[in-house]
């Protein structure tokens, strides 16, 4: 069975006009540029989507967006999560799924469930849910890990959880994962930095912050990481650690807006409490844009 979430996916951004409205034109832009230049599929309202400032009624246009930009050309994945179980489990039944591949749930934040608590969250989800889901696990976010067993457990209870972004930053619990999964259970990388070796190890791609800005050289990497050509795929690699770096330095998605205005696709804003990149990161970020661009 052709897996809609191997190879690519982004966490795309939400461009705002100086004004902080949303920048739909911006937004169209960025999301041809993906589809021209080889990104698998698009994840709208996640982190890198700034969900936690967006509010419910332009989350609905964003998405509406998105779905007329993109002509059914890529799978599309929503971000659908939080910490209230009861609210996301209502999200998940007011919303029209039908054009979306699934929806990507992130761990409560905040409340600091146990293990158990995490798997009676997801169970509550999955038992609603009428499209796939793809986990999400971001301690450093959510100050507490799903633990492998956790993600194993629910992935074999559950026929529609059938995936993972695992942002851990931690290669031992990757392989973990990929070792003990059950079979057509995909493990995605949430760390840009990590995401060759995951993939080499036997991970299904990524769902990237920078692979938006250079999708072509990104995306091409990851393909050539699931042939298993890991000499090419880590020349594409090399070339892209320090941007991978700069991005994240400061807050995310600052960085990658940088990125995105160097390449004339939106602006820097972003919403309080996160502040634009600064003006060293910024020229950091061009610097490499430019050395890049040449290579």
């Amino acid at each position: 069975m052709n897996n809609p979430f191997l190879g690519t996916g982004v966490a795309i951004v939400t461009p705002f006009n100086n004004d902080l409205t949303v920048d739909y034109k911006a937004l169209e832009k960025i999301v041809e540029y993906n589809i021209a230049n080889g990104t698998d599929y698009i994840v709208i309202s996640g982190t890198t989507g700034e969900s936690v400032t967006i509010t419910k009624q332009e989350k609905k246009d964003i998405v509406e967006a998105i779905i007329t930009f993109n002509k059914g050309r890529l799978p599309l994945v929503l971000g659908v999560g939080g910490n209230n179980t009861m609210s996301v489990i209502e999200e998940i039944k007011t919303t029209d799924l039908s054009a979306f591949a699934g929806i990507l749930s992130v761990t409560p934040y905040y409340s600091k469930p146990t293990q158990e608590g995490m798997y009676q969250h997801f169970k509550a989800i999955a038992e609603v849910c009428p499209v796939d889901i793809i986990l999400y696990n971001v301690p450093g976010r959510t100050a507490k890990n799903m633990s492998p067993e956790t993600t194993l457990r629910l992935a074999n209870d559950f026929k529609n959880v059938v995936a993972v972004k695992e942002a851990g930053n931690n290669m031992a619990q990757y392989l973990e994962l990929i070792r003990d999964k059950p079979e057509g259970f995909s493990v995605i990388s949430g760390d840009d930095d990590l995401a060759l070796g995951v993939v080499l190890a036997g991970g299904a791609g990524v769902i990237s912050v920078i692979g938006q800005a250079l999708p072509k050289a990104f995306s091409t990497m990851i393909k050539l990481g699931l042939e298993g050509k890991a000499k090419e795929a880590y020349a594409l690699h090399f070339k892209m650690m320090d941007i991978v770096s700069l991005i994240f330095s400061e807050n995310n998605p600052a960085g990658i807006k940088a990125v995105l205005n160097n390449l004339e696709l939106c602006n820097k804003t972003v919403r309080l409490p996160l502040v634009e990149a600064t003006e060293m990161l910024q020229n950091s970020i061009a610097d490499f844009m430019t050395n890049f661009n040449k290579s």
